[in-house]
C-alpha cells in the first residue's frame, strides 16, 4: 500500500510540474500577444498595466502549483535538506 501511494504521489507530482509549465507558457504567449499588439495597436481597454497584472496572475498560479508539487514530493520522503529548501520557498 505504501508503494502504491509513493509511485501515485511522483506521478500527480510531476502532473502538477507540466501543469504549472503549461499555465507559464500560456500566459507567456497571451502576455506577448497582448502586448505586441498594443504598441502596434493601442487599446484603451487593455493597457499594459492590466497586461502585466494579468501575467503576474497567472505566474501566482504556477508558483502555487509548483509549491503543492513540492509539498507533494515532500510528504513521500521528507529529509531535513527537502524540508529546508520547502520553507524557503514558501516563505
Amino acid at each position: 500500500m505504501k508503494d502504491w501511494a509513493e509511485i501515485n504521489t511522483k506521478y500527480l507530482t510531476g502532473f502538477v510540474e507540466i501543469l504549472a509549465a503549461v499555465v507559464i507558457g500560456i500566459a507567456l504567449l497571451k502576455f506577448l500577444y497582448h502586448y505586441i499588439g498594443n504598441i502596434f495597436k493601442p487599446n484603451i481597454k487593455t493597457t499594459n498595466q492590466t497586461i502585466r497584472i494579468q501575467f503576474g496572475s497567472a505566474l501566482t498560479v504556477a508558483l502555487e502549483l509548483l509549491l503543492g508539487a513540492d509539498l507533494l514530493s515532500t510528504a513521500i520522503a521528507p529529509t531535513w535538506n527537502e524540508i529546508g529548501k520547502l520553507v524557503g520557498i514558501a516563505v
